[in-house]
């Protein structure tokens, strides 16, 4: 497996994992770069620790170059760190989602919709001089996803509940979930109360977020907690159930610029929208699967990317 797969840490995760480096490589980082006044100077492009981070820092630093704006690249960080760093004037453009903005850096515990989440922290991070650009259809969320041979004819989590019901209480339906959404106030047990899922703890098998896929590549659960663009959906032939009563939050990925930046490079706010008009979770899924499974360079695949859609 790549490693970049292996290590993959959602930024949900990566919050609190990283919580306790973060200070100390932040401190690094804000040591070590250069000050930033000159409008002259590269733009400073971020990007956080897993495969679709990877892919979508290098595709902006590679579209920017090609339009004549000059780019630097710094990929692989904790969510908090980047966060960190734009806010401190360490990097220019990132891309982050609009559920992590709101949940965890914003502390907004109100259940909003996509536009509505989008809105919200469009102006809450104007107060800290972070302008969020036009949203891309990449929603990487939390999904429930089944084995296709398992699926049969269910598409939606309230079918699966439904079908649930009438199996009876003697027939097993194992849910394979990582530990942290296990013990979350808003995570298991309050999707099984809004889908009335009569999951028993004999049916929740808590694992580590890699070995989730593995059992559901393997046939040895029903249900598996993923996110929605991971390459292994593809790779593994998974369907994701549609969560038609809207549980999960939205994780719109959005190119974000610090308001300085922006007012001294105003042709970055097209150049980015555009880009962002090119990306769904069709196109993010596929990219992440060329990488994780399929082995493809970072780079390539996000070049590739850009010149079949007459990017670059």
């Amino acid at each position: 497996m790549n490693p970049k797969t292996k290590h993959r840490l959602t930024e949900r995760r990566a919050f609190w994992l990283f919580a306790a480096i973060g200070a100390a490589a932040a401190a690094l980082l804000l040591c070590t770069a250069p000050a930033r006044a000159q409008q002259g100077e590269p733009i400073r492009v971020g990007g956080k620790n897993f495969t679709e981070q990877l892919i979508l820092s290098s595709m902006t630093t590679q579209y920017l170059k090609a339009k004549g704006v000059g780019a630097t690249l710094t990929s692989g960080l904790g969510s908090t760190l980047m966060r960190q760093a734009m806010e401190s004037n360490q990097l220019d453009v990132v891309w982050d989602y609009t559920g992590t903005a709101l949940i965890v850096f914003n502390k907004v515990e109100e259940k909003l919709d996509g536009p509505a989440a989008y809105a919200r922290v469009k102006t809450l991070d104007a107060a800290k001089g972070l302008v969020w650009l036009a949203p891309s259809e990449i929603n990487n969320t939390y999904a429930l996803a089944m084995p296709r041979e398992r699926a049969g004819g269910v598409t939606t989590l309230s079918g699966y509940a439904a079908k649930m019901r009438a199996d009876g209480e003697d027939k097993k339906h194992p849910l394979a979930v990582d530990m942290e959404f296990a013990a979350r106030p808003d995570g298991l047990e309050p999707l099984k109360a809004t889908y009335k899922l009569p999951f028993t703890r004999r049916d929740i098998i808590q694992l580590d977020p890699g070995l989730v896929y593995t059992a559901l590549k393997n046939n040895q659960v029903d249900l598996g907690l993923v996110y929605a663009t991971d390459g292994r959906v593809k790779g593994f032939d998974l369907v994701l159930l549609e969560d038609d009563l809207k549980f999960f939050p939205p994780y719109n990925a959005v190119p974000v610029v610090r308001k300085a930046v922006l007012d001294a490079h105003p042709e970055l706010a097209d150049l980015l929208n555009a880009l962002s008009a090119k990306l769904d979770n069709a196109a993010m899924t596929d990219m992440n699967y060329q990488v994780d499974i399929n082995q493809q360079p970072v780079d390539k695949v996000a070049g590739d990317f850009l010149r079949s859609h007459g990017l670059i």
